[in-house]
């Protein structure tokens, strides 16, 4: 570091780390993030002054307000205004205020395998199992694994590991990220036995594959895609009969997680049905129109189950004291998120989409950023919309609802807002669906489209969106 003409190198006026890690705000910090991030955020606000960006004087106050805005996970929330009610992309399902409650109080020391009473081990989240249980009274036991795929693969390295699986060509279904159910299978030690045709599959063609070797019957709902027209499959009542005559186990993966059957989703088979038709095991996972967190749920006859927890990869793909207790209060508590968004009244989302509509074009008008119905806010106008299930549940059967039409090139300054807003981006708009944003969150949303708005027309970026 050099001098020059005498003047001092204002560098040098930069504070030391020990200083900044040293201010109150810093200190208090720590009970939440931890010294290595702390350290590392003095030290970016140290490099922002030693490149010019800010003043030394200035270091302190930019940490204090980078520790203050820094959280502890990478993950950001958003508000989901897609349409889509089980997003992927977005974690799936919500959880419900009763299961977020249940999260905070199994977050230390619980009875998750313990019986207070008697001071001994018990059977791993027997409340769990006794919601699920209530829920779904045509099952005879449970069991909770951490995922839907998970699941799958107990059931069939338990039942038919080095043995055949049957199952129809027409449920050779891929899951997201380009996994598909035959490599999963084929992953346990477990032969696909193929059947049928990709559109047709008869009860013969069953009772033909079955042999000796046979481990398992297995019925997939196709649930991410259909396939209409001259088309044939098996019922699961059908699958029973034959199973019992020849004395092999029938597995459904019934997929979403539906309980119980559901008019507004029609095609959606569900939990207690198929328990109903006389599956030995019914799998679905737990993160999708059950609206509970990630988790694969194993429902069927006591011995069966008994038979999949005593296997050894059952250790391997144990749900956690987290799951188990967000799984259990989803069940026990009110409606969820899901739910909710599922059976959202078309009239009150108009009143929704309208509300934000004006809100947004008061906004505008009010900051004077530009003449209304020349900028981006003339573009502003309220059109149906149709929402989605999603998570590979109900695939083509419409959510009818309201959307705000927006200009397209708002989408990305809303993604970098705060709050974070994802839209839908289609045929040449930005579309702002408010059938999975809380009620309670629609002036937070307001603001957000109003301060990106601005931000597309050239004004100042308000409230994050766009800055």
């Amino acid at each position: 570091m050099t001098e020059q003409h005498g003047a001092e190198d204002p560098r040098r006026r930069i504070p030391r780390t020990d200083a900044l890690l040293a201010l109150p705000e810093v200190r208090s910090a720590r009970a939440r993030l931890s010294d290595a991030v702390l350290a590392d955020l003095a030290r970016r606000a140290q490099d922002r002054a030693r490149s010019g960006r800010i003043a030394p004087e200035d270091v302190a106050a930019a940490l204090v307000a980078d520790v203050a805005g820094r959280a502890a996970t990478s993950l950001r929330p958003v508000l989901n205004a897609t349409g889509v009610v089980v997003h992927t992309n977005l974690g799936r399902a919500p959880l419900s205020p009763a299961a977020v409650d249940a999260l905070v109080r199994a977050s230390g020391y619980v009875d998750v395998e313990m019986d207070l009473d008697f001071g001994v081990r018990s059977r791993r989240g027997a409340g769990t199992v006794a919601a699920l249980l209530a829920a779904v009274p045509e099952a005879e036991d449970a069991l909770v694994v951490n995922n839907g795929a998970a699941a799958l693969v107990l059931a069939t390295t338990a039942l038919a590991a080095g043995r055949e699986v049957v199952v129809s060509r027409g449920e050779f279904v891929e899951i997201g990220a380009g996994f598909r159910l035959p490599d999963l299978i084929a992953s346990t030690g477990a032969r696909l036995r193929e059947v049928g045709t990709t559109n047709r599959t008869h009860r013969a063609d069953y009772a033909d594959a079955i042999g000796a070797d046979t481990g398992c019957l297995l019925k997939v709902h196709p649930s991410n895609f259909r396939v209409d027209g001259f088309t044939a499959a098996v019922p699961v009542a059908e699958l029973h009969a034959l199973a019992t005559e020849r004395g092999v186990p029938l597995v459904v993966d019934v997929g979403s997680g539906l309980a119980r059957h559901d008019p507004s989703l029609p095609t959606e088979p569900d939990l207690a049905a198929a328990l109903a038709d006389g599956a030995d095991v019914v799998i679905a996972s737990g993160d999708k129109l059950l609206g509970g967190p990630q988790a694969g749920l194993l429902l069927g006859r006591a011995a069966t189950i008994r038979a999949l927890a005593r296997h050894p990869l059952a250790r391997a793909v144990r749900a956690d004291k987290l799951t188990l207790a967000a799984l259990e209060a989803t069940l026990a508590g009110g409606p969820t998120p899901v739910e909710r968004s599922l059976h959202a009244d078309p009239r009150r989302l108009r009143e929704r989409a309208e509300r934000l509509a004006a809100a947004v074009r008061a906004a505008v008008a009010d900051a004077g950023d530009e003449p209304m119905g020349n900028g981006p806010a003339g573009g502003v106008s309220v059109v149906a919309h149709d929402g989605r299930v999603g998570g590979g549940g109900a695939p083509g059967v419409p959510l009818p609802g309201w959307a705000v039409r927006l200009p397209a090139g708002l989408a990305p300054l809303l993604r970098a807002g705060d709050p974070a807003v994802v839209p839908r981006v289609h045929e040449g708009a930005c579309l702002v669906d408010p059938r999975c944003v809380p009620e309670d969150d629609d002036d937070r949303l307001a603001a957000a489209v109003g301060a990106a708005l601005r931000a597309l027309a050239g004004g100042t970026p308000g409230g994050g969106a766009g800055a």
